[in-house]
């Protein structure tokens, strides 16, 4: 049995829901440490306990009864503050707005890493429904004690431990029944959890905290933040990747109106002013001052996929089942492709935002990173400071999902307010910034082999990967923009492969259907042509499009339907089976229905990292080839991910996952050549337009009260590029390898 499978069938078995493979600890501290997570405390422990397992390091009680709730993950937009928020009042017997809930502060929340990888309600849900369980049972305690009956007589109701004869106190009240510790203590392998039926909050649609300042005109993003005092700065990045800036004459600059400062480094150059439109001005003249020589000629996009596949790369073979690789001769009817992705934007819709503040000896930083700790970490080696010294805050952020270059502008703001002492300096990126210097998601090549036996099953399943790293968050400082322009640059860390059973260029690689005879090979590249890093789903996109593209190749050379191919390979899996079932049911899939004119039905099937949601998804789409365009007429999609917290938000992610999907498989690709990036605005970036949107798109939440929560925002994507993928070779007659599927002429 390979690492994975052991991994997964510890997760089945045991429910270990951080990352799946607490059975594994060599595996499984490489992991948090590619996190940015500390070692394990207690690896018994479920969810982040097993790395913070301090209660009050989750659950706070003031003497005056108010109780406070921390959570290392943050918002960002997907509405996991709500959800955490649930999971936690569910076992306090409070109300949402009764609490104080503070996400991603180093100075006093724990250190989850970062908010990625769908993991936030598998990790601080589960952390936290524990957590907040046993610290109920020690307020019963302590005012049991206090009144001296019996824990088992008195309850908590509306923030009272209540007992018979109306005796009643508030939580700070009962915490001092305890010993001296009182919540100081360490969290407990096992917890008085409510029972499903009971649950009040989970399971039930509440309205999301952080929805009415974003719709109203309040300030709800980082790019909000105004500080009294506060300067603002922009940055002039080299016109070019590798460029040197040969030349600046700063001095006019300098002497324009509200000018407070430039700062040259090397190639580093930043202008500071006393108001926003004054700092652009100057950027401006700055920008038109600069002499800037050489820099990284590109490949074009063309010739990119036959690059990465030249490059040196680090061989993982990632799964060896059975006796995979006979001759041709001795194989059944086969399948055989080559399958490509293009670089993808982030193409965050407002560009990423920073603020700092170097005061009485701390440096405080705004950010709208996903990892406040490892973040506070590189800045602290970029501007030469004590860990303890520097403090990182969460704000939201207008568009944050994978790494953007929310990190980067946060390097600016801590470096530009040293340059200020005293001063809040804020930090805006320029739209032709971000999209120039973020890192994009990889491009990605991957190859398949599958052939059938005598009763048409799979029988034989090679496939491989070649992609660059989708994982360079900080980290050293040396992953931030800035510290390479520098005159005494920081490089960056080596890259490393990101381990499976999660996986990056080669997550969801694994196939889950019953095949017998497999391999699978990751040819990691340390090394490409373009900064990479993290973006939703990492090589889930590519990997289930390449996969469920050939299972219904396969099931078409077996003379079967699609979807009852693929539930007679999931018999291993009753959950994937289920979801499969239901959503062929809500399309109303039938085996056999005669092919359309231009129409065309898709299906596909994925567990998102083979640990977490599973997704099925059916589309129905309409083809035009005068104008070489698809249109979504209808999307069915059936998710099991463990017991649901919030259906409403659920919901909304695996919606949002669908559209943004849509939008990478049809037509996003960064465009770029010898002369460097051209993808500097909307014009030369499009992404999927409203008109675009699908139809319709139904949802079904296959619930499972008390199951383990298994992560669902990035859960979608997969499918739902494969479903798109099936769907246009039916409505064409022509299957597509190449992402995006509907590139422009």
């Amino acid at each position: 049995m390979s690492e994975f499978d052991t991994a997964r069938r510890a997760f089945l078995a045991n429910g270990a829901l951080l990352l799946g493979f607490s059975m594994l600890p060599a595996l499984a501290q490489a992991e948090f440490n590619a996190m940015g997570l500390p070692a394990l405390a207690d690896p018994r422990l479920p969810g982040s306990l097993k790395n913070t397992p301090l209660l009050d390091a989750w659950i706070q009680v003031a003497p005056d009864g108010k109780v406070t709730v921390c959570s290392g993950k943050v918002e960002l937009g997907t509405g996991v503050r709500t959800a955490l928020i649930q999971i936690a009042v569910e076992q306090l017997e409070l109300q949402p707005g009764a609490i104080h809930f503070i996400g991603g502060d180093t100075a006093l929340t724990p250190n989850e890493g970062y908010t990625a990888g769908s993991h936030t309600i598998a990790d601080s849900g589960t952390a936290l429904l524990h957590a907040s369980a046993q610290v109920a049972a020690l307020l019963r305690a302590g005012a049991a004690a206090q009144w001296k009956v019996a824990a088992e007589t008195v309850w908590l109701a509306a923030g009272h431990v209540m007992a018979p004869g109306g005796r009643r106190m508030h939580y700070g009240a009962a915490v001092k029944g305890l010993d001296a510790a009182g919540l100081h203590r360490m969290a407990g392998t096992t917890s008085p959890l409510r029972a499903p039926q009971d649950y009040r909050l989970i399971g039930k649609p509440v309205a999301r905290v952080d929805i009415p300042a974003k719709v109203s005109g309040g300030a709800a993003y980082v790019q909000d933040l105004r500080l009294p005092g506060m300067l603002h700065a922009r940055v002039v990045r080299p016109a070019r990747i590798g460029a040197r800036l040969a030349g600046v004459d700063t001095a006019p600059v300098a002497r324009l109106p509200g000018v407070r400062k430039v700062v040259r480094d090397g190639n580093y150059l930043a202008v500071l002013a006393d108001g926003e439109w004054r700092a652009i001005t100057a950027m401006r003249a700055l920008t038109a001052a600069a002499r800037w020589e050489g820099g990284t000629p590109l490949p074009v996009p063309g010739d990119i996929h036959t690059t990465l596949q030249a490059l040196p790369s680090e061989d993982l073979v990632i799964l060896q089942r059975g006796a995979p690789g006979m001759p041709d001769a001795a194989r059944g009817p086969q399948v055989k492709a080559r399958y490509t992705k293009q670089y993808v934007l982030h193409g965050s819709i407002g560009p990423s935002c920073a603020v700092a503040q170097l005061a009485d000896g701390t440096l405080t930083v705004w950010t709208h990173t996903q990892g406040v700790y490892p973040l506070r970490a590189a800045l602290a080696e970029l501007v030469g400071m004590e860990i303890d010294q520097v403090r990182c805050i969460h704000a939201e952020g207008s568009g944050c999902y994978g790494q953007n270059g929310a990190d980067d502008v946060a390097a600016d703001a801590a470096l530009l307010a040293c340059a200020m002492p005293g001063q809040p300096v804020r930090v805006q990126l320029m739209r032709d910034q971000e999209n120039l210097w973020e890192p994009y998601a990889p491009a990605m090549v991957t190859t398949v082999q599958a052939s059938l036996d005598g009763n048409g099953r799979i029988a034989q399943w090679q496939y491989e990967v070649w992609s660059g790293s989708h994982n360079e968050r900080p980290g050293n400082a040396g992953k931030l923009v800035p510290a390479g322009l520098r005159a005494r640059p920081i490089l960056p860390s080596r890259s490393l492969p990101m381990p499976q059973p999660e996986g990056g260029g080669d997550r969801n690689a694994l196939p889950l259907y019953d095949i017998p005879n497999a391999r699978v090979v990751n040819h990691f590249l340390p090394v490409t042509p373009l900064r990479t890093s993290a973006m939703r789903s990492l090589g889930a996109h590519l990997n289930i499009t390449a996969l469920e593209s050939t299972i219904d190749q396969l099931a078409a050379l077996a003379h079967a339907d699609p979807v009852r191919f693929r539930l007679d390979h999931l018999g291993s899996s009753p959950r994937a089976q289920a979801v499969v079932a239901r959503a062929a049911a809500m399309f109303g899939w039938r085996a056999g229905a005669a092919r359309l004119p231009r129409r065309g039905r898709g299906f596909a099937f994925g567990q998102y990292k083979n640990l977490m949601a599973y997704v099925a998804i059916a589309v129905d789409v309409l083809f035009d080839p005068d104008r070489n365009t698809v249109r979504i007429l209808n999307v069915v999609c059936a998710a099991d991910c463990g017991q649901v917290v919030n259906p409403d938000g659920a919901r909304n992610q695996l919606e949002g996952a669908i559209i943004q999907s849509a939008s990478w498989t049809l037509q996003e690709q960064l465009q770029y050549g010898p002369d460097g990036i051209a993808s500097g605005d909307w014009s030369s970036y499009p992404i999927l337009r409203f008109s675009g949107v699908p139809e319709r798109i139904e949802v079904a939440l296959l619930d499972q009260p008390g199951q383990p929560f298994l992560g669902v925002a990035e859960a979608a994507q997969g499918p739902m590029a494969a479903a798109l993928a099936n769907a246009l070779a039916r409505a064409t007659g022509v299957r597509r390898h190449d992402l995006p599927l509907l590139p422009p002429a």
